[in-house]
């Protein structure tokens, strides 16, 4: 895959290049509530406005469903990233990008305003591909910078990187290099967390980083499935009885970590009456909202001495002070496993804002990603359509 060295090397100034990114960040109204991806989003656009380029940057923000709904404009986003750049970034419609000058920044709104993103269809993808190419004008260079997106077959991730001279952006670079060292280069003792709601969105990546793990750290939501494939009531927590089988199948391999006590509520209330009880003692009606302090200390134990640590998943309802310290104490052993030399990843998504939300060091760990999706389906050794285009 050739990289953004190798287009700045070739020459930018007085060229435009079009730049995917993943700016599709939280948003309460107006309020960015974690501007993590936009911040990931400004080297690889500093680097091209700093060489003369005309950036025009392309990116979504929920989902719209191919409507232009306005509770999913880019506004907010284009002006937090005019502060982070230091330089104006001007919002345009595909029909409205105005004449630009050298180092000039340009945002397209919500690229999936337009139903063609995210069409089945080749054609109806490979048309809108053309009118974004037809922005760059003759000279023109594709940067891919959005690693959150390139487990998607759209226009703006893949049909683009087929027209026009495709790049790697300084992003997406970094995430690939820290996922083949997890799937082909990793130091043993290798530990992975997962949290989240359903054993169902993590089962192929779990079946997959089985056989090549020391240890796999459950806890969040789905581990009540598992905890019910041992044979316990979960009360009113969240369990996928479907899925029970599979778990029980899974704690075969004697690699699996659950919790050993858990923080049940009376309702889903940062409000709600709570008590901390062993997992085999949730009462009727009660739900668990978190890993309990004992667990903590299981999981810190589980974690002591590994070399590699993959991280995807809160252990518990972590935007709910009540709910915070499971997610707060797994995090932090992760932290000190990464200050005794492990090699830490952080899998994008709910993981990477509970580290800002609950202040911990980003720079504790290692590596945080921006691509929750996307890092999950290069870890189960699925191609990624973003990625695949790029190498040819």
């Amino acid at each position: 895959m050739r990289s953004l060295d190798d287009l700045l090397t070739e020459g930018v100034a007085g060229r435009t290049v079009l730049v995917r990114s993943d700016l599709n960040v939280p948003l309460d109204g107006d309020r960015i509530t974690d501007d993590g991806r936009i911040r990931a989003s400004v080297p690889t656009i500093s680097a091209l406005t700093g060489a003369g380029a005309r950036v025009i940057v392309t990116a979504h923000l929920g989902r719209p469903e191919g409507d232009a709904d306005l509770r999913f404009s880019l506004g907010p986003v284009a002006a937090r990233l005019a502060e982070l750049l230091g330089r104006s970034v001007t919002l345009a419609t595909i029909d409205t990008v105005p004449a630009t000058a050298d180092g000039s920044v340009v945002l397209l709104e919500n690229i999936r305003f337009d139903p063609r993103e995210t069409s089945k269809d080749d054609a109806e993808r490979g048309a809108f591909a053309d009118e974004l190419v037809a922005l760059t004008g003759g000279n023109g260079a594709f940067v891919s910078d959005g690693f959150g997106v390139v487990h998607r077959k759209q226009a703006s991730v893949y049909d683009v990187a087929n027209r026009l001279p495709a790049y790697t952006g300084t992003l997406v670079a970094a995430e690939a290099d820290v996922l083949a060292r997890l799937t082909e280069q990793s130091a043993r003792p290798y530990a992975v967390v997962l949290g989240g709601s359903k054993v169902s969105d993590k089962l192929a990546v779990i079946e997959a980083l089985l056989p090549r793990v020391d240890t796999l750290v459950v806890g969040g939501g789905m581990c009540f499935t598992f905890l019910a494939a041992q044979g316990h009531s979960v009360g009113a927590s969240l369990l996928q009885a479907e899925q029970i089988e599979n778990a029980k199948a899974l704690l075969e391999s004697g690699r699996i970590v659950l919790p050993v006590d858990v923080v049940v509520a009376d309702s889903f209330s940062a409000d709600a009456t709570t008590r901390v009880v062993p997992v085999d003692a949730i009462p009727d009606g009660w739900m668990g909202l978190d890993v309990g302090p004992d667990s903590v200390g299981v999981f810190t134990t589980a974690l002591d001495g590994a070399k590699t640590i993959f991280w995807n998943g809160p252990m518990g309802v972590f935007e709910m002070a009540p709910f915070a310290e499971g997610t707060r104490g797994v995090a932090q052993a992760i932290v000190d496993a990464t200050s005794a030399g492990a090699f830490s990843v952080v899998g994008g998504g709910d993981s990477a804002a509970a580290v800002r939300a609950l202040g911990l060091p980003e720079a504790g760990f290692s590596h945080i990603s921006t691509g929750g999706g996307a890092s999950l389906e290069y870890l189960e050794g699925k191609s990624l359509p973003g990625l695949s285009v790029l190498a040819g």
